[in-house]
């Protein structure tokens, strides 16, 4: 029996569910029942009927996941597989701006420890962020742990004071400019479309600025035929197959963005996770407030 058709049935065995983010590798997209980005797979793991969930993903999407749906087994298939950005903030700056300013909101982008969404007020994700902040209350907003992304969001919301943490992903914040200059000079009719977790500097060549899912819904609507996509490579998949008949082609820095800890979420561990209970998620420390930001993020980003 091959990977696919034991998956399907220990699927059935364990009335499990599959996740998984854009950015694992083809081959595990290919074998989940709904693919998504973060705030998708957050909105969504919470209304699933199901006693199990497998979050191909990395440890902070197991860890809201597992929040979310306290009563559900949740596995991550690699249990290794991290987010350097996700533990880019210290206790000490949050502490200090919130001594500094009686009206703060400190809001924590969803990539990021349960622990640190547990010192926050609210948690975003890249395609509700300006949302979510633009329905604060608060005029002062400590933006953790992205520093582009709060950047970012702060153009939107000129209205609101920022303070940035110093966190960033290194795959999106260390993108080569001279890369990226190369292939507009090869392909100038490509519109450069960016992720929010990009650098300014990157972010300023760009023509579309989005979440990974705003960016596979403009590459379906735009009339431009090629792309040239800052984010990282896994989600081509999505992008061919939501374009598919049209011809259109897309393009990625000659230094593949690669997520190292994505791309160890391989069928063959998925299938290990689903068979033999590996990578079961803990409730984590101070999850009551952590799932709290998360709660308020999904009532905000609804309204």
């Amino acid at each position: 029996m091959g990977i696919a058709a034991e998956v399907a049935r220990l699927k059935k065995e364990r009335d499990a569910v599959i996740l998984a983010h854009y950015y694992v590798p083809p081959e595990t997209q290919a074998l989940a029942d709904h693919v998504g980005d973060s705030f998708y797979l957050a909105r969504l793991a919470r209304e699933l009927d199901c006693s199990t969930i497998v979050l191909c993903g990395v440890s902070f999407m197991a860890e809201s996941a597992k929040m979310l749906n306290p009563k559900r087994t949740v596995l991550l298939p690699e249990p290794t597989a991290d987010c350097p950005m996700a533990h880019m903030v210290r206790k000490a700056d949050i502490d200090a701006a919130r001594a500094a300013y009686d009206d703060l909101a400190v809001v924590c982008y969803i990539n990021s420890t349960a622990e640190i969404k547990a010192w926050s007020d609210v948690c975003v994700t890249s395609s509700n962020a300006v949302k979510v902040v633009r329905g604060l209350p608060q005029r002062n907003i400590l933006f953790i742990p992205d520093m582009n992304l709060g950047r970012h969001v702060s153009l939107q919301v000129p209205e609101k004071h920022f303070i940035l943490n110093h966190g960033y992903c290194p795959i999106h914040h260390e993108m080569s400019v001279a890369e990226v200059d190369e292939l507009r000079r090869a392909h100038p009719d490509a519109e450069v479309i960016a992720h929010p977790e990009c650098a300014e500097e990157m972010l300023g060549r760009a023509d579309h600025i989005g979440s990974t899912k705003q960016m596979i819904d403009h590459v379906a609507s735009s009339p431009a035929q090629e792309f040239i996509v800052l984010t990282v490579v896994g989600v081509r998949r999505e992008m061919e197959r939501v374009t598919e008949g049209s011809g259109k082609r897309f393009y990625f820095p000659r230094t593949t963005p690669i997520c190292e800890d994505m791309v160890k979420v391989t069928p063959e561990k998925v299938l290990a996770s689903l068979r033999d209970g590996i990578g079961e998620v803990p409730m984590p420390t101070g999850a009551d407030a952590a799932a709290s930001a998360l709660e308020r993020m999904l009532e905000l980003a609804a309204r």
